[in-house]
């Protein structure tokens, strides 16, 4: 029994953001790290994300639309980057935080809505 598409690109896409959030944000944590250091151990990190990400939306599109594979990766990203800064940078999670996401999850709402 093989997943379906879109379970196979939610989950590749998770793992690619994990790679990309470090390779992002990560260094952060590291100020006196040389910025050159900081660019390439992000670059090698980034390379993984790119392992994952590719084929997820490979595999994605057709069974969802490019709109869509881009909305999914966006909130999955940012799911993963308000834990990442909550948990790896210490940055406590505000109510803006969160008012932002409903925002941004009643924009997902749109791109979903209304195609079969």
């Amino acid at each position: 029994m093989s997943l379906p598409a879109p379970l196979i690109t939610v989950l590749l896409l998770t793992a690619s953001n994990l790679f990309m959030t470090v390779a992002w944000y990560g260094h952060l944590r590291f100020k006196s790290a040389p910025l050159i250091v900081a660019i390439l151990v992000s670059w090698g990190i980034a390379f993984f994300e790119y392992l994952l990400q590719v084929p997820a939306n490979r595999i994605g599109y057709g069974a969802l639309s490019a709109a869509q594979l881009k909305t999914i990766q966006e909130v999955i990203s940012l799911t993963i980057f308000v834990l990442f800064n909550a948990v790896w940078l210490g940055e406590a999670i505000t109510w803006r935080t969160v008012a932002g996401f409903v925002l941004i999850v009643a924009g997902v709402a749109v791109i979903f809505t209304g195609r079969s």
